[in-house]
């Protein structure tokens, strides 16, 4: 038969049966038909878990007499026939000791020695050693030596995204390969607009595990060309996408938009680890997308009873982060309070504390589940476990302790023991604006005459630290910051910069929200002053014209 309608017939063949019908037919084929055949076997018959039906496969006469042919006829094979067979059958795990696997092997490492393989053949004999020996591999590093030696500028894409697996699995981050990584970026950056989804999501993938951030050209290129695939993308590419823009940095807009429009008709055929990823993807930077969030709440409040605890916690947490409730708030809260009830053993500790207290961040109060939260064992628990009582964590009990205290007076379950409530609460993501905060002060000066009459960066008994503070008498009259007597009323000055707030909107982050909301509970006069009403004012009589009329609107004018 002609090769190109053998191709042709076999690609249409989608089990092992069929193909094993269709070769029975043949009376001759040449070894590039016979190892195709092997590998559109292995296409059909080997999934994540490893190949479906071994004996089926293993046993049968015609596979057999394949494996026969090639292991006795391997000095004559093409190096296409013979790579591809060794791909293949490594595939479909056949014994690495059999006589057939090390008959071919040793004909391919012969050849390998004698310089006869171009680009594809190495790439396939790499492949099947990684597969066979593991990263370990002597022979990889003569397979890596000799594509060093090739014309990079003619290698299909397919060749390039084999090189980058090669590189990626063989050689860690590739120090000793970074002249034959350059190249090999410098050529990809010129073929990116030619890349399948799946290609793209593997040269990212690669290049974050190579630690290529000098890269940056072709990262680009790769993040812009990955926009229009969202779409396209398996569950595993958006993953590889996701975690590789994470690694290097990047985010905008075009991005986000492309997955506010898939997400939203896609959430209930994606993965629960992907969508995890998402919104991890979200909450690192800062991104509260409603259509995204939205959509995440529907899929957990329909879905979470097959999700695991891990997932569940991924789902939910960056809602507290991003100080976000969904329009389905009620239900999502009700169902996660359910799956918790029937989960809550499964949690590890840490995974615990975090999905609970993302809750107290959006004033979701799991009361329920403090008990346990508070108890010696589980106490016991989190410090056994790495990253132990480190500030965060103290932080988190010490914050969840407070809430109950402030917001739920009617909890009469256990308390936070002393010796775990820390002293002040770390703000990673809402630290002080330095550059606002100065504009600020100086506009206070403008406007009280002295220095004297606010202090900045205060201590609290509470844990928090107020950005700015002061206190007026009875009658109304700032006081000095220093006066502890005849103190009536005390302002909290909330300098809040772009820090503070989730990307491109005016929406405060959780953690500043909660901490708001506390001071007013502890009886401060919480002024808020955000950035976006502030930056456009040019001068000092500017701003205090702003602040007197934020923080004494009856006496301004």
């Amino acid at each position: 038969m002609d090769e190109q309608l053998f191709f042709k017939k076999l690609n249409n063949l989608c089990t092992s049966e069929e193909i094993f019908y269709f070769l029975r037919s043949l009376k001759v084929m040449s070894d590039t038909m016979a190892s195709a055949a092997l590998q559109r076997i292995s296409e059909v018959e080997v999934d994540n878990s490893g190949l479906k039906d071994p004996e089926g496969v293993l046993e049968n006469d015609v596979f057999r007499a394949l494996c026969f042919q090639f292991e006795f006829e391997c000095p004559r094979l093409s190096n296409t026939g013979l790579l591809s067979a060794l791909q293949a059958l490594t595939r479909l795990r056949v014994d690495p000791q059999s006589s057939l696997i090390g008959s071919l092997l040793s004909e391919s490492e012969e050849r390998l020695r004698r310089g006869q393989l171009d680009t594809d053949s190495l790439c396939a004999l790499a492949e099947s050693l990684l597969e066979l020996e593991g990263p370990s591999c002597v022979t990889l590093q003569q397979i890596v030596n000799q594509l060093q030696e090739k014309d990079i500028e003619k290698w299909s894409p397919m060749e390039i995204v084999m090189v980058y697996k090669i590189l990626q699995v063989a050689v860690g981050e590739g120090k000793q390969y970074q002249n034959l990584l350059n190249r090999l970026n410098v050529v990809t950056l010129s073929i990116v607009s030619q890349l399948s989804p799946n290609f793209a999501s593997i040269i990212l993938n690669s290049l974050m595990v190579l630690d290529q951030t000098q890269a940056v050209s072709l990262v680009n290129a790769l993040y812009k060309h990955s926009v229009k695939h969202i779409p396209y993308f398996t569950d595993d590419e958006l993953v590889n996408v996701l975690e590789a823009l994470l690694y290097f940095g990047h985010h905008d807009q075009i991005f986000t938009e492309a997955l506010e429009t898939h997400i939203p008709k896609s959430i209930f055929a994606m993965h629960p680890q992907t969508v995890s990823k998402v919104m991890e993807y979200c909450c690192k930077k800062m991104i509260l997308s409603k259509p995204i969030f939205d959509a995440v709440a529907e899929g957990f409040i329909s879905d979470a009873d097959r999700f695991t605890t891990e997932q569940i916690a991924g789902y939910i947490i960056p809602f507290g982060t991003l100080n976000y409730l969904p329009p389905s708030a009620p239900s999502l809260f009700r169902k996660l309070e359910s799956v918790l009830h029937t989960h809550l053993s499964r949690f590890q500790p840490h995974t615990l504390l975090n999905l609970l207290h993302s809750c107290v961040l959006i004033q979701r109060y799991p009361l329920n589940f403090l008990p346990k939260i508070f108890s010696p064992y589980f106490l016991q628990k989190l410090q056994a476990q790495p990253p132990g009582l480190n500030r965060v964590v103290t932080s988190q009990l010490t914050q969840l302790f407070l809430t109950v205290t402030l917001e739920c007076p009617s909890y009469e379950g256990p308390k936070l023991p002393p010796k775990y409530q820390g002293k002040a609460f770390p703000t990673p993501h809402s630290s002080l604006d330095v550059h606002l905060h100065k504009r600020v002060k100086t506009g206070l000066i403008y406007l009280l005459k002295k220095r004297i009459y606010f202090a900045s960066k205060v201590s609290t008994p509470y844990f928090y630290t107020v950005d700015i503070e002061i206190k007026l008498d009875e009658g109304g009259f700032v006081l000095p910051a220093t006066q502890c007597e005849e103190v009536h009323r005390r302002i909290a000055l909330c300098v809040d910069g772009q820090n503070r707030f989730c990307a491109n909107s005016h929406n405060l982050l959780g953690e500043e929200a909660i901490k708001q909301r506390h001071l007013q509970l502890l009886g401060y006069e919480v002024v808020q002053i955000p950035f976006f009403e502030v930056q456009n004012l040019q001068n000092c009589r500017k701003m205090a014209e702003y602040l007197h009329k934020k923080i004494f609107p009856h006496t301004y004018g």
